[in-house]
């Protein structure tokens, strides 16, 4: 046996850790940048008491709000723009995987010279950026616990991430507290999205024991606690009566939100495989919600890929009271539609005229997930799967 593991980031987990943001920043300077979505954020109040935390330790701050779901390679350079001439020293991010995304992409951009597309795609390399912060609203991409950063080029429609340890956040402040202000058709998605990290990476072929342990524990998390908490959520926005009391509820929260930062984690080090790797094409042409593809694309995957490693797919299976990996495509299932995610491709705007470009924008920017994939997959495969989505 041989593997390597490294991960050299700082997670502050547990309730209310966001009121440590100033002690947590200011071995990195005294002006941030805080980056945010459009409106969430200061709606939810959590803007409001990070900058109070900030000032009364004296830490000047600029905001760049303008992140929108999906990042624009675009949008990252704009907010390095910022960064440079308000001559900020650090970056925090309050937001889901989009706002941290692009906060990487900006950490990134804001100390390296030329086109962010040429790090994306490994045509340039550099290991320096600004220090990092992450607050991460949302329990599901993990972009609080690993070194990727995805981007969409707004003339291509290529969606890739950039990845580097430089951009792995300094300090990423995990804080159960903070999530609470997700829709429910957020939880479902970004939760969905936290279960595929995790089945991708412990099924991958460049898994390792470290990644097979924290994985395979967080889709246990996840299969037990994801449902219940969004059917509570969605109780309670539509007054109905609560589904879990509050010992339950805040078991449910942190154990989707660590079953999502250690999602995070473990696809720093075994990556991603053919769900993400057909998805990206689709939410980059499309601009759907991430999730929502994963919702799509993945039960279709499993069912084409447990062959070639049936003891894991086994394994996992058998986490969602299936019995065999022949089953779990359909376990998979089962979990779209108790998150309410359950829809096709067509519906998503999809036709079969779409699928070509789909097929070849997977080999632009998902090679390495295909070739992390476990089993054989051919550019016919990947047509195929796509039209039985469809």
């Amino acid at each position: 046996m041989e593997f390597s593991y490294f991960l050299p980031v700082n997670i502050q987990f547990g309730w209310n850790k966001v009121d440590g943001v100033a002690e947590f920043a200011a071995p990195y300077g005294k002006k941030a940048l805080i980056v945010t979505g459009r409106s969430s954020a200061k709606k939810s109040g959590l803007y409001d008491r990070v900058v109070a935390k900030l000032d009364a330790a004296h830490i000047d701050h600029v905001l760049f709000d303008q992140v929108d779901a999906n990042p624009l390679t675009t949008t990252a350079l704009d907010g390095a723009a910022l960064a440079k001439s308000e001559s900020c020293d650090m970056v925090i991010a309050i937001g889901g995987g989009s706002i941290m995304d692009c906060a990487k992409g900006i950490v990134f951009m804001a100390v390296n010279d030329g086109n962010i597309n040429d790090y994306i795609f490994n045509r340039k390399t550099s290991d320096n950026a600004l220090p990092l912060i992450v607050i991460p609203t949302t329990c599901g991409t993990g972009s609080e616990g690993n070194g990727f950063g995805v981007f969409t080029n707004p003339e291509t429609g290529d969606k890739k991430s950039l990845r580097c340890n430089a951009i792995v956040p300094k300090v990423s402040i995990v804080d159960p507290a903070v999530m609470g202000t997700m829709p429910p058709h957020v939880l479902a998605s970004v939760g969905f999205d936290a279960l595929c990290h995790n089945i991708e990476a412990y099924t991958s072929k460049t898994a390792q024991p470290f990644t097979d342990a924290l994985a395979h524990y967080a889709v246990t998390l996840l299969a037990q606690y994801l449902v219940p908490l969004y059917k509570h959520v969605k109780a309670t926005v539509e007054g109905k009566p609560s589904i879990l009391n509050e010992k339950q509820l805040t078991k449910a929260w942190e154990s989707v939100t660590l079953a999502s930062t250690i999602g995070g984690m473990v696809i720093n080090t075994a990556g991603v495989t053919l769900g993400h790797g057909m998805e990206h094409p689709a939410s980059g042409l499309k601009d759907i919600t991430h999730g929502v593809g994963l919702a799509v694309i993945e039960p279709v995957v499993v069912e084409y890929t447990w062959s070639a490693n049936p003891e894991k797919f086994n394994a996992l299976a058998r986490i969602f009271n299936h019995g065999d990996c022949s089953e779990l495509g359909e376990a998979l299932r089962l979990v779209v539609h108790e998150l309410d995610l359950t829809t096709n491709l067509t519906e998503l705007g999809f036709t079969k005229k779409d699928i070509p470009w789909l097929v070849d924008n997977v080999y632009v920017v998902a090679a390495g997930n295909i070739a992390n994939t476990v089993a054989e997959v051919s550019r016919n495969d990947i047509e195929v799967l796509y039209k039985k989505m469809l």
